[in-house]
């Protein structure tokens, strides 16, 4: 029994609690009136951003054109994605102490599928924020939506939005990474 690759996927496992010390995902907002920018930050529980504001500020642009509010309590994917990775946090320790190889991988296989999964949520999120729009806004252009972009840049009105993975996405994939060498490292030898 290989010591190594159990080391490796408790870490990889334990790596996952960091996803909650660092934001996964940042959307920033800049125009003339926002130089600096207006960044809101995404966690694995929570919505915060560059300035106690951002939020507000956010919601207040977007209600000129018809876009609902952001409210991190109608947001249900922010208390159910600390439970699963918590599962996965668990899961892995659980897979370190049974050792057995293919267990491995399957654990970076769920995890990858989770971060997929989360990112194809994340898309839908934005398409419905920025296509589902209210009829009584106070501006309105014909067929305009304010989707933000999912990974890059895009112009929206007179908005540059930036949408980019943060540290803890990095995190999430490293994980993956270590519990894919976790299986590598505990191959047979002939």
């Amino acid at each position: 029994m290989k010591v190594l690759p159990r080391v490796i996927m408790a870490a990889a496992a334990l790596l996952l609690l960091l996803v909650f010390v660092f934001p996964i995902w940042q959307i920033t907002l800049l125009a003339p009136q926002y130089p600096e920018g207006v960044t809101l930050y995404i966690w694995v529980d929570k919505l915060t951003g560059n300035q106690p504001s951002t939020l507000q500020n956010i919601n207040i642009l977007n209600h000129y054109v018809g876009m609902k509010f952001i409210e991190p309590d109608s947001i249900p994917e922010l208390s159910y994605f600390p439970k699963i990775i918590y599962g996965m946090i668990g899961l892995g320790l659980l897979i370190a102490l049974i050792g057995k190889r293919h267990l491995y991988y399957v654990w970076s296989l769920i995890l990858g599928i989770l971060g997929i999964l989360g990112l194809y949520d994340f898309y839908l999120w934005e398409y419905d924020y920025g296509h589902n729009l209210s009829s009584t806004a106070p501006i309105k252009v014909p067929g305009m939506a304010y989707q933000p972009p999912l990974f890059g840049e895009k112009m929206l009105l007179n908005f540059t939005a930036q949408s980019y993975p943060e540290k803890a996405t990095y995190i999430f994939a490293i994980a993956i990474f270590m519990g894919y060498l976790a299986f590598r490292f505990s191959k047979k030898r002939a």
